[in-house]
């Protein structure tokens, strides 16, 4: 492609980019403002509403594993990519339809598990429609595209919101609307997505690999590099420190900034999240993935430390943008870190296992922030959880030297 932005880049990542962004404005429309339809509208309590997205997220990170499994043993990743959008867009659909909290709980734990399904192999697909030196650009550039549907998603539901009245007609018109999106996700991928050109083994190569280069399944995992299994453990410490977003707006509410505000701030964390993902992937293109990775680390650390102290809008506003940076880096730079570490017969492993062991920690970290915030209070859980970040932050800084 030219040069520029686009250098090294292939039209796959700029139609996965357009998927993306259609299926954020269609979850972010429903997600923001789900669990007020079951308490304000159903009646639920908020047990059943930690319930519903606790559930939900396990499910989705658990399968990952599999998933980039059985993505490296067809070698086609698009049909998964394909499968996992239409779980997602009909989970959606269901939502609009449900009247009842079992029902609805099904819808959300079908749409992760459809963003299960597609996320590693279109992951595979970003690293394998890109120059190895523009990686971190491409999966910036993703990650910017898809977040700005985080923008606009929210806008879109907050206008028919207001137009319509806080009514049950109206969550269920903002619902509707949602599925358009959703749905049109299926035919960019499907119309504009191609399989990458794989280079052409001998015949008596072909003939004799077709059993032989199928490794099982714990054969593929002791494939993935020493390096690739250090990160992840890296990870997996840092994944400690990263409890749910959730705690944060909590924090915030008990900070004394009003609802209405928090809404903003996090409109602007996602402004900038889009706006930071596409520099921050360049960026470790050119000096390298592990000083950026271990940056973003101390990065978190210091705005978990913030959060110990806020007292004011203009404070949270400033943490929240950080945070945006942070996650900037922590989406798109270690997945191009990962595929780096990885080859094509692997990638849809590694990238797998990596949301797979992240995820399952994911959960329990929440729980035990959750229970010391109960025990001691905030401050110290915040602190303890920056400590654990910034150690994780060290690690990376000497990882593989």
């Amino acid at each position: 492609m030219g040069r520029g932005l686009l250098q090294g880049i292939q039209s796959n990542v700029i139609f996965l980019g357009i998927a993306s962004f259609l299926n954020d404005v269609s979850s972010e429309m429903i997600f923001p403002i789900l669990p007020l339809f079951l308490t304000s509208v159903l009646g639920v309590g908020t047990a059943i509403v930690g319930l519903i997205e606790g559930v939900a997220d396990s499910a989705s990170s658990l399968l990952d594993i599999l998933v980039g499994y059985w993505s490296d043993l067809r070698g086609g990743r698009k049909d998964f990519v394909i499968a996992g959008y239409s779980v997602s867009s009909l989970s959606k659909f269901g939502i609009a339809l449900s009247t009842t909290w079992p029902l609805i709980f099904i819808c959300r734990a079908a749409d992760r598990i459809g963003k299960s399904v597609r996320t590693p192999p279109r992951d595979a697909l970003i690293a394998a429609s890109c120059a190895p030196s523009a990686r971190g650009k491409a999966f910036g550039l993703h990650r910017a595209m898809d977040t700005m549907g985080a923008v606009v998603g929210p806008a879109l539901a907050w206008l028919i919101l207001s137009m319509m009245g806080g009514t049950s007609e109206a969550y269920r018109t903002v619902f509707l609307a949602a599925a358009i999106p959703a749905f049109l996700v299926i035919a960019v991928i499907f119309f504009f997505v191609k399989e990458p050109k794989k280079e052409k083994e001998p015949a008596r190569m072909e003939k004799n690999s077709s059993r032989s280069s199928r490794p099982r399944f714990w054969d593929s995992l002791r494939q993935l590099s020493p390096r690739y299994k250090r990160f992840l453990l890296i990870s997996c410490l840092f994944s400690l420190s990263y409890f749910s977003f959730a705690l944060l707006i909590v924090r915030a509410g008990e900070a004394g900034v009003g609802v209405e505000n928090i809404l903003l701030v996090y409109i602007l964390y996602n402004i900038v999240y889009a706006l930071a993902s596409t520099p921050i992937g360049q960026w470790s293109d050119k000096i390298g993935r592990k000083p950026v990775i271990a940056a973003s680390f101390f990065l978190y650390a210091l705005v978990l430390a913030g959060f110990v102290y806020v007292s004011a809008l203009w404070q949270l506003a400033l943490l929240f943008a950080l945070y945006g940076i942070f996650v900037a880096a922590d989406e798109s730079v270690n997945k191009a870190y990962l595929a780096d570490l990885s080859n094509e017969k692997t990638r849809g492993m590694a990238l797998g296992a990596y949301s797979s062991a992240v995820g399952a920690v994911y959960l329990p970290a929440s729980v035990l922030a959750g229970a010391s915030w109960a025990a001691f209070g905030s401050g110290p859980t915040f602190l303890a959880a920056a400590l654990v970040a910034a150690a994780a932050g060290v690690l990376m800084a000497v990882h593989m030297k």
